[in-house]
């Protein structure tokens, strides 16, 4: 076999097939869900899912506590769901938060987004809502995932994270305009995981008892202040103490200082969603709130750190399929791929019996499946019949799905999500940087300039910054001029 330097020539599959479109997954019409028969994107994230083992791919370096999810204000003529059908109900919850790019050894200080994975054990089953510190994400669509991921991590010649790699990539991304400017100005660095706040980031399906259906996004706004460090607070910070956001989670709650979230919702009517003035399911964008003001629904406290470590935050999974009646997915096309690919990894990485373990099990309800053996099968299941229907009675299905069912049309093909009147790249970056104060910008353009300053190629470096003059013109220019500084 050859080794290559530079593979050149069209992209193929796994097997050889030529790749059609490498930028949007197969839909069920504009808009609609995406299909199974996208073997592409099924291969492309499953092979994603096994590049290493065993961490995770992303979010490997993270800590986690348990703690309990309160019910604050009624909802129930928005959702059926159980654990939050009544003011004053307490649901038990594990949170996990991590860095994305870095391994397992990497520092906690880093420029990176934090994921904020919470578990809600509910009476109807586990609840998982996998989410991040910002209301936003690079790219679109699940089938660019694996490539973006890429971009971060050590590219395959020099063992580093390149600059090149990661300015490529977004210069020829205008949709991650954005999320970079969430991630270099100051709340790119938080100071601790109790001083940030957390998202669903999607948006997702609320459905209630008479079966209407609302689009919701969550906000988790900490209660202990928003508290960031600068580039140079934080290279300090990860040299002294490369383990300090989990140091200070865990020293926090063994005081009793136990960290609290309020918990608010973005209520989004069925109807509003197709002639919304954007893409409603974009995850590069988020909805202003004087379209859907935020709505306190409850508050989350983390009370009890793990026991163990690698047990219980490193074999915790959670995945965005996890739902219970009254929750469901949109059809966010990143969404969907996070349906097949969180769980693909967690049965690859932990088990295809991972759900059993005690992090990750139902603590309020019993799981009830046919699923049998595999690794580090426990045998709970003894002798009983193994399949469905069955006279013998056994666990059976009751007939009412979790979610509501979304109507669709068109034919079949790999769609770009529909267009609305203001699907624009650029639009929600420009308004982020101009409500930053001067010192803020001046912090934003600085880390930027350094990061950008580091790519070898004029056109690279060129590309980054139009889309940052895109989005505002003062923007591009005050970052052009700091990059042609430190570049000479």
């Amino acid at each position: 076999m050859t080794v290559q330097d530079n593979i050149t020539g069209p992209l193929t599959t796994e097997s050889g097939a030529p790749v059609a479109d490498n930028q949007n997954s197969e839909t069920a019409g504009v808009g609609g869900p995406v299909l199974i028969q996208d073997q592409y994107l099924i291969e492309k994230l499953a092979h994603f899912n096994r590049e290493r083992i065993p961490e995770r791919i992303v979010h490997a370096r993270g800590a986690g506590a348990y703690g309990t999810f309160t019910v604050t204000a009624d909802v129930t003529k928005y959702t059926r769901a159980s654990f939050l059908s009544e003011v004053g109900k307490q649901t038990e919850t594990f949170l996990r938060f991590s860095t994305v790019a870095g391994n397992l050894g990497s520092a906690d200080a880093v420029r990176d987004p934090r994921g904020f994975a919470l578990k809600f054990y509910t009476e109807d089953g586990n609840y998982d809502l996998v989410g991040n510190n910002t209301p936003v994400f690079f790219i679109k669509d699940a089938i660019k995932f694996p490539d973006f991921i890429h971009t971060q991590k050590r590219d395959p010649y020099t063992g580093s994270q390149e600059a090149d790699n990661v300015w490529d990539f977004w210069g020829l991304s205008p949709e991650a305009t954005h999320q970079v400017t969430w991630l270099f100005g100051d709340r790119g660095i938080p100071a601790s995981y109790r001083h940030m706040n957390g998202y669903g980031s999607h948006t997702y399906q609320w459905n209630n008892a008479a079966g209407e259906v609302f689009w919701v996004k969550y906000h988790f706004k900490t209660d202990q202040g928003i508290k960031n460090l600068t580039t140079a607070e934080a290279a300090e910070t990860s040299g002294l103490d490369p383990d300090s956001h989990q140091r200070d989670l865990r020293e926090a709650i063994e005081r009793g200082d136990f960290p609290t979230w309020t918990v608010q919702v973005q209520i989004m009517p069925a109807a509003d969603a197709a002639n919304y003035r954007f893409n409603p399911f974009d995850l590069t964008k988020v909805w202003p709130h004087e379209d859907y003001p935020p709505i306190e629904i409850g508050k989350l406290e983390l009370n009890r750190n793990p026991r163990n470590i690698f047990a219980e935050v490193e074999q915790s999974i959670f995945s965005p399929a996890h739902f219970v009646p009254g929750i469901g997915p949109s059809p966010d096309k990143m969404l969907q791929g996070r349906l097949f690919a969180y769980g693909d990894a967690h049965r690859y990485r932990v088990g295809i019996n991972a759900d059993h373990l005690p992090v990750n099990r139902p603590h309020a309800a019993e799981a009830r499946t046919h699923g049998r053996d595999g690794f580090l099968y426990d045998g709970r299941h003894a002798g009983a019949k193994n399949y469905e229907p069955n006279s013998f009675g056994g666990p059976a299905e009751t007939g009412r799905p979790l979610w509501q069912s979304s109507p669709v049309s068109g034919r079949t093909g790999d769609h770009e999500a529909p267009s609305h009147a203001e699907d624009d790249d650029f639009v929600q970056a420009g308004n982020l940087y101009r409500l930053m104060s001067d010192d803020e910008k001046e912090r934003l353009i600085e880390n930027l300039a350094q990061f950008i300053a580091k790519v070898s190629r004029d056109d690279i470096a060129q590309r980054a910054i139009e889309n940052f003059r895109k989005a505002d013109a003062d923007y591009g220019k005050r970052l052009e001029a700091a990059v042609q500084a430190l570049r000479g």
